[in-house]
């Protein structure tokens, strides 16, 4: 019996269509949190095949770029989850920065391509 893969999705500022029937079309049993601090908490008990989150560059951030650093600290523990990062074309060089320290399976800048995000979704 094979089981269903599970997608986290992590939407801290939205600003684009739900995908949440674009992964389910994809075969992915989905679940959806506002913010990293709650998918670091569902992390512990979950492990997803694919996790997809924002960069949301963060100026006031002493020591990082963003929230999105702890979660990729995590996720790299699983090398078999595929990280999808959307995120905006102003501030490429900050995210830059991060997918050099952390592997990501795809970026995405904004406007994201639904077609393009199903193209990922549907590879191994």
């Amino acid at each position: 019996m094979s089981r269903t893969p599970t997608l986290l999705s992590i939407i801290e500022l939205g600003g684009y269509p739900s995908f949440t029937p674009l992964y389910e079309r994809a075969g992915y049993a989905v679940t959806a949190v506002v913010s990293v601090r709650k998918a670091l908490g569902l992390l512990k008990t979950l492990q997803p095949d694919v996790v997809v989150a924002e960069f949301n560059y963060q100026s006031d951030f002493r020591d990082r770029t963003s929230s999105l650093e702890s979660l990729l600290a995590v996720v790299q523990r699983s090398p078999q989850t595929r990280v999808i990062v959307f995120y905006e074309k102003e501030y490429e060089h900050q995210f830059d920065k991060l997918r050099a320290r952390f592997p990501l399976y795809a970026a995405l800048s904004y406007p994201i391509a639904p077609e393009t995000l199903a193209q990922y979704l549907r590879q191994p």
